[in-house]
């Protein structure tokens, strides 16, 4: 069975499109009109083997935020809505990942409860255009939609280009894991039955 999930989110600041299947090769489509932020989904998706379509039309006049977050909010409810009941996942997922003096690991439970650990700051304020502070809020969002529990560490790193680099690395390494099949475990990987909070 393919695991797609469907988002088209709507408001006054952003219109955003997104389609993952969670059983795809790494193909990404991806348009926000932030070229950074392009260029980490496409990463993301090419680590965790997903397939991911993102369409965002943002209001970049003002500044990235809404773009940045938005598209956060209707990614992690693309997944959730792509896991449904999570029967026969494992659930949990880690990752350490290098990438070239930076080390990040990212940890993740897909619990139905939402909480975030993120403690990988970037030395720069900007990466390009690209205003570094909305990592944490992607991720914010992301993890708050999803319904999971996210915790990434910068154990070291310099630049701030490899440190966002390897946080979209390793997370899409972490829920690659965590929403494989698990064939010792084929119901809802729970002691309560669900996954639902």
């Amino acid at each position: 069975m393919t695991r797609i999930g469907k988002i088209d989110r709507k408001t006054n600041e952003t219109k955003i499109k997104v389609e993952i299947n969670l059983d795809g090769s790494g193909i990404a489509k991806i348009k926000t009109g932030v070229g950074f932020f392009d260029h980490m989904l496409e990463l993301f998706t090419k680590h965790g083997a997903f397939d991911l379509t993102v369409t965002a039309d943002g209001d970049l006049h003002v500044d990235q935020h809404h773009t940045v977050e938005d598209t956060g909010i209707a990614l992690g409810q693309a997944v959730k809505q792509a896991l449904g009941d999570k029967a026969g996942i494992r659930r949990y997922g880690h990752f350490t990942l290098p990438m070239e003096e930076t080390l990040v690991t990212t940890a993740l439970d897909l619990s139905g409860r939402y909480a975030l650990a993120y403690n990988a700051p970037t030395p720069a304020a900007k990466i390009g255009d690209f205003d570094s502070e909305l990592l944490e809020d992607f991720w914010q969002s992301f993890a708050a939609n999803t319904l999971c529990n996210l915790h990434v560490m910068l154990h070291y790193g310099r630049n701030s280009h490899h440190i966002a680099e390897a946080v979209f690395k390793s997370t899409a390494r972490a829920l690659r894991m965590a929403v494989e099949s698990d064939p010792r475990m084929p119901g809802v990987p729970s002691t309560k039955g669900t996954l639902d909070g």
